[in-house]
């Protein structure tokens, strides 16, 4: 799994539709398998894969084919989690960064800020040591700041006739909540959760128009709970200015065994569900 020759632009993918047919534009922040050479886990891929949202991108690949460009990361959500502030992280995380200005949220608390130090579900360490500062910059150059730059370049060149544009956000969630989430421990989660930094970063219309589509084929639904959205959609989420950023939870129990890692029988179903899902929510988008 190690590839160190990739940086930069080459650690992420746009594939992009022969026509862009709604102002819609989808990314995949977590869904990346790619581990560099400098990655030096204390953990075996059993654990820390755990992390990734495995298959997530697959789940919406028919975006393309339905007009609507998906970025998606190829590196691993541990080395560098793009959905999390550059500044997310414990200060005990790196063992020079004393001269750094650091704002480690709950979740850097928890062991996963913009560099996961904490391995899932029990939060077992991930590292054997403190990080050089040289490695954190190197990873917030060679991830972090590419991905952001390619989204917003994405959403500024699909912006529609009148000016708007609207993103989802991909990710997938374990069934049930374990030690390194935020909500309680135990507590099962719906088929999905949408959510927008509690009325935030998208119009009442879009996220009215997801929910009801996602009812309507059979999915069971919550709102900003237990997620509101993080870094992605605080960054770009904007829709005084037009851009309206959505973000999407699966439950993984709709397409995989989460300890095997293997898909389940349910895939393809899970996956032709969400097509529609797709297919639906463009129609409702180019009509806006």
């Amino acid at each position: 799994m190690a590839d160190g020759g990739r940086v930069g632009a080459e650690m992420i993918e746009i594939r992009r539709p022969a026509r862009v047919l709604a102002p819609l534009v989808l990314d995949s922040p977590h869904s990346g398998t790619v581990y560099p050479e400098d990655f030096d886990p204390l953990q075996p891929p059993s654990r820390y894969r755990r992390a990734e949202d495995m298959y997530v991108d697959e789940l919406f690949s028919a975006a393309p084919d339905l007009g609507m460009p998906l970025l998606a990361a190829r590196f691993g959500r541990i080395y560098c989690d793009v959905n999390r502030a550059f500044d997310d992280l414990a200060p005990e995380t790196l063992a020079d960064g004393d001269e750094l200005v650091l704002a480690p949220s709950a979740k850097a608390r928890l062991g996963k800020g913009v560099v996961w130090t904490a391995t899932p579900p029990d939060g077992a360490p991930l590292l054997a040591s403190a990080l050089p500062r040289s490695d954190y910059e190197v990873r917030l150059e060679r991830c972090w700041r590419p991905y952001h730059a390619a989204l917003a370049d994405l959403l500024a060149e699909t912006r529609g006739a009148a000016g708007g544009v609207y993103h989802l956000d991909l990710h997938s969630m374990q069934p049930v909540a374990n030690a390194m989430h935020e909500d309680e421990t135990g507590g099962l989660r719906p088929d999905m959760v949408l959510s927008d930094r509690e009325g935030r970063t998208c119009s009442a219309g879009f996220i009215a128009e997801a929910r009801r589509i996602l009812l309507d084929l059979g999915f069971s639904v919550a709102i900003n709970d237990p997620f509101k959205g993080a870094e992605i959609l605080r960054q770009h989420g904007n829709p005084d200015a037009g851009v309206h950023s959505l973000q999407i939870e699966v439950n993984r129990a709709l397409y995989m065994d989460v300890e095997s890692f293997e898909k389940t029988a349910d895939f393809s179903n899970t996956q032709e569900r969400l097509t529609r899902f797709l297919r639906e929510l463009r129609d409702w988008v180019a009509a806006r």
